[in-house]
């Protein structure tokens, strides 16, 4: 019953995705933006965006599709797929600091990874016909990895006295590693009627897909002080720096016109 009911929500959720948004027009406000929501399908008799007006995609999918008969387009118009940052790493933790004579301090912890970049979504535009006024920019980028979490600070040890000599400091917490940048989305372009899209493109309709920015390595917690005394400790080492993460790939694109 429980493997009948789980199949059940994952076709209700799989139908209600593919679902389509089906606008006669669809006429975007300046600086006004509109989500795609429930679906990665948005099918517009006219699609009017006005400048500095923004087309967000669905998250939740991949791949989404946006499919028009007539595209007008004013200037600084952005339509958005791009991926999210990921978080950087926390910290490490302190390491305790020895106030008892003669005792070592304790070592810091290391400092989290970071978390990967988000991939870019992909996107098919399909029209009839497009008019752009100013400038038309598709984001698709991938997120920038997260940077590790510096390490914690090594404690100090305690003081010295006339039978021990001071404690060692506590050696500091390594870096945590940075976190790879998502890749880019992937574009298609597909007009019917167009001849000018080549010219366009780098100029009127711009793509973005990059990869993301790698992570940087965290840096490693300073060591701790060395306790003092008749005879001192030894200060505690700093801990590793983390590794950087790796770049995100750029997406592809490709314009077709029939």
């Amino acid at each position: 019953m429980l493997r009948l009911s789980a199949l059940l929500t994952f076709c209700l959720f799989a139908n209600t995705a593919r679902a389509q948004i089906r606008l006669d027009r669809l006429e975007i406000l300046s600086k006004q933006e509109y989500k795609i929501i429930g679906s990665d399908i948005l099918v517009a008799d006219t699609l009017v965006m006005r400048d500095s007006s923004r087309i967000i995609l669905n998250q939740d999918v991949k791949e989404n599709i946006i499919n028009a008969k007539v595209v007008i387009v004013g200037n600084g118009c952005v339509i958005s797929g791009r991926g999210k940052n990921g978080t950087s790493g926390k910290t490490g933790a302190v390491g305790r600091g020895q106030s008892a004579p003669c005792r070592n301090g304790n070592n810091g912890k290391d400092g989290e990874v970071g978390k990967p970049g988000i991939d870019g979504l992909n996107l098919s535009f399909y029209f009839n016909s497009l008019k752009i006024d100013g400038v038309l920019t598709i984001d698709l980028n991938g997120g920038d990895g997260g940077s590790g979490g510096k390490g914690g600070k090594g404690g100090d040890g305690g003081s010295g006295t006339q039978v021990c000599k001071g404690g060692n400091g506590g050696n500091g917490g390594n870096g945590g590693n940075g976190a790879s940048g998502g890749n880019g989305g992937i574009v298609k372009v597909t007009c019917k009627t167009c001849t000018d899209l080549y010219t366009l493109q780098g100029t009127k309709l711009l793509f973005k897909n990059y990869g993301g920015f790698a992570g940087a390595g965290g840096i490693g917690g300073i060591g701790g002080q060395a306790g003092l005394g008749p005879k001192d400790g030894k200060n505690g080492k700093r801990g590793i720096a983390g590794l950087d993460g790796i770049v995100g790939k750029a997406g592809a694109f490709t314009i077709e016109q029939k």
